[in-house]
Order: structure tokens, then sequence, then C-alpha cells
């Protein structure tokens, strides 16, 4: 018995290939830091001590749990654009611009090393924005624009936390 050919269709959703898989490299670059951001924060959540337990404990399940849904979103729009979506622990240390916390920081350090990671995934976010304009892809610059207010919300959220 001979085995069949599978035909794919060719992609035409008004971008072009090179347009999609730069905005698909991009988005996997957004995906790895969502993903580190998110298990940073599931690891502060389950480690976090001291007189502030109560209510970081909260703060970080309820981002955790907004990280988590981020990036199934992230991840189906870079396979609406026709390319497989990173989800690894090696693709994402090697996509991400986040570095891993090693140890378990006090509650303080816990709150600022998430505030530099919220910060980071703005950026990565940021960047991917003159692509996504000039390619005229409306659904990626929502997912962006979406990203890029919570993660800048929440580390305004995390850095007043550190106020005197």
């Amino acid at each position: 018995m001979k085995a069949k050919k599978v035909k794919f269709m060719v992609m035409d959703i008004g971008i072009s290939d090179a347009d999609r898989q730069k905005i698909a490299a991009g988005l996997s670059a957004l995906l790895a830091d969502s993903y580190t951001l998110y298990l940073m924060t599931h690891n502060f959540h389950w480690n976090v001590t001291g007189p502030q337990f109560n209510s970081l404990h909260n703060m970080f399940m309820t981002q955790y749990t907004e990280q988590w849904t981020a990036l199934d979103i992230i991840a189906e729009r870079i396979r609406a654009l026709g390319f497989p979506a990173p989800g690894t622990y090696k693709e994402f240390v090697k996509l991400a611009s986040i570095e891993e916390v090693e140890g378990v920081p006090k509650a303080t350090d816990m709150v600022r090393h998430l505030v530099a990671a919220q910060e980071a995934t703005a950026r990565t976010a940021r960047t991917l924005f003159p692509v996504v304009d000039a390619a005229n892809d409306q659904p990626t610059a929502d997912v962006l624009t979406q990203r890029i207010d919570i993660h800048e919300k929440t580390a305004w959220m995390l850095r007043s936390l550190l106020e005197e």
C-alpha cells in the first residue's frame, strides 16, 4: 500500500510569508518571556513568606492565573500565522530575555524580580509593533496592545508595594 501525499493549502491571509515568519518569531519570544514570567510568579506564590504573605500570595495567584490564559492566546496566534509555537523549557530559555531566579528570595526581592520581568515582557511585546504595523496585522497588534497594557499595569502595582 502506497503512502498518501498530504497536500497543504497555501496560506493567503493578506500577510506575506516573510512577514508572518517575522511576526511568529517575535511572538515566540513574547511567549518565552510570558512563560518565564508565569513560572516565576507561580514559584513566588508557592514560596513567599513574611508579614506580607497573605496579600502577596493572593496577588501572585491572580497574576499567574491571568498569565496562564495569555500563554494560550499568544501560542494560538503563532499557530494562526502558520508556524509552530515553542513549547519546551529548552526553547523558552533560548528565546526569553528574562533570567530565571535561583533560590527563594525574600518577599521584597520577589516583588523586585517580578517588576523587572513584567517590564521585560512589555518591552518584548513592544519591539514587535513595527513589524506588525508594517504587515497590517491587526489581530497580532490587538494581542500586543492587551499584553503591554496588562504588563505595565501589573508592574506599576508591584512597584507601588516597594514604596516607603
